[in-house]
């Protein structure tokens, strides 16, 4: 059941919720390179690209779905802290409800738009075939991905962050078990690896309700929790869409750099790939922060104690600030030495160096940023940072990027600084957009 976190020590209860969100992180990035890993030693490139193309697709669908389930992070936290059991179970039942209908849509219409998006993201020809072949079987599985994700954001909500760890778990288990049975013993490749990603996703969904019921871990939901409540539906969605547009518009962004780092030449391209994932694993720490801060911030907000959320972010920024300057710190001696982790060519390993040189600054500014998001979110206000991360994106992020590929081709460091100048403009808007929430203090516990 619901763990009240509006007791006690604020930077104790940050670091016991963030840890097990932190685990959880790992083990999602583990298990997204595992499929890449293991296919990589039984198949060629074709059905290596075919994985990598196909789980890029997949990454940006469930980056969104988990920003639209923040509404349901920040809801059911609401009503913790209110400690309005009735108010979580229809907060919960809508959810349901929600993403049942959401889940049912997006399947059929991704999967009847498979070619187009193939085409749109131009797979190379030679990927096609089981690119395909990838996209539809884990297009099928879309309805266990979202039931998945929106259990872990009922659990964050009430204060849980253990249970979607051992869930995720079972999955990153189960997944690299069946990649080796699809992929090395039937010889399924792309297809194969798709298997195994959604069938482990089902047993961990089957598991996860399994224990749900068995030991009555949430709220008993009624028929009238799963009818659709006008406010509720649309506090949901009021919080949800715009953190799920702005992951959605991230993503994109991402995608643009790498295209233009793709029009440098095939080692700036493999340069910037690798950093990209090694960056991946440096902001596990800025993005627990985000949902650790949205999560106890909310319940705190709805605990009428506003001056704990307040302190909750603090912490969490200042957690995040100082494993950013360590990590960017050690990056500026030993970013080579990383790098060649995952590439032998020297030419790719100097360009992937300067490139970290610059870009791991980033894990500073976007600690401190994730951190404001999760507490405007909390408060109900996810539409500030929408239109902080559109300004950012659109105005620093893909425009320095471009410049810098245009102009500075000798050296990858000045298109590495696009990203950490992006989030220093969106540190300032944030502090900004607080500071003005601090003379407008109503905002926090009216606007839900």
């Amino acid at each position: 059941m619901e763990r009240n976190l509006t007791e006690g020590s604020v930077l104790k209860t940050v670091i016991y919720f963030s840890l097990p969100y932190l685990l959880s992180y790992f083990l999602q990035t583990l298990y997204g390179m595992a499929d890449l890993f293991i296919i990589g030693q039984f198949n060629g490139v074709d059905s290596t690209t075919a994985v990598s193309v196909g789980s890029q697709v997949m990454h940006m669908l469930t980056v969104i779905i988990i920003g639209l389930a923040m509404g349901t992070t920040v809801m059911t936290g609401r009503a913790v802290g209110e400690g309005n059991r009735r108010k979580i179970s229809c907060a919960i039942g809508n959810t349901i409800t929600l993403f049942a209908i959401l889940a049912a849509v997006v399947t059929v219409v991704l999967l009847l738009s498979v070619n187009g998006i193939i085409s749109l993201i131009s797979t190379p020809t030679e990927a096609v075939p089981q690119a395909k072949d990838y996209l539809i079987i884990c297009f099928i599985g879309i309805p266990f991905i979202t039931t998945y994700n929106i259990i872990s954001s009922v659990f964050r909500g009430i204060g849980d962050t253990k249970s979607p760890m051992y869930f995720v778990a079972v999955a990153c288990v189960f997944n690299i078990i069946l990649d080796y049975v699809f992929i090395g013993f039937f010889k399924l490749g792309a297809a194969g690896a798709a298997l195994g990603t959604t069938l482990s996703q089902t047993v961990s969904v089957i598991i996860s309700l399994a224990a749900i019921h068995k030991k009555q871990m949430l709220p008993k939901i009624t028929k009238s929790d799963l009818k659709p409540d006008r406010a509720t539906m649309g506090s949901l969605l009021k919080i949800g869409i715009p953190v799920a547009v702005q992951d959605g518009f991230i993503q994109v962004s991402f995608i643009v750099i790498t295209i233009f780092a793709n029009r440098r030449g095939l080692n700036d391209a493999a340069a910037v790939g690798i950093v990209e994932k090694l960056i991946g694993i440096f902001f596990l720490i800025p993005s627990s922060m985000l949902s650790t801060v949205s999560a106890l911030s909310a319940q705190n907000i709805g605990a009428g104690k506003p001056e704990r959320a307040v302190l909750t972010l603090k912490y969490a920024a200042i957690i995040a600030v100082a494993f950013g300057v360590t990590t960017s710190i050690a990056m500026q001696f030993f970013a080579e030495n990383a790098v060649s982790l995952f590439a032998s060519d020297s030419t790719v390993i100097q360009l992937g160096g300067k490139y970290m040189h610059s870009y791991v600054w980033d894990c500073v500014f976007a600690g401190i940023n994730f951190s404001f998001c999760g507490y405007f979110c909390a408060c109900g206000l996810s539409n500030i940072p929408f239109m902080n991360n559109c300004i950012s994106i659109l105005a620093v992020r893909i425009p320095v990027a471009y410049m810098a590929s245009k102009f500075f081709t000798a050296s990858l460091f000045p298109m590495g600084l696009a990203s950490p100048l992006g989030s220093l403009l969106s540190v300032f808007i944030s502090v900004t957009a607080y500071m003005w929430l601090k003379r407008h203090p109503e905002k926090v516990m009216l606007n839900i």
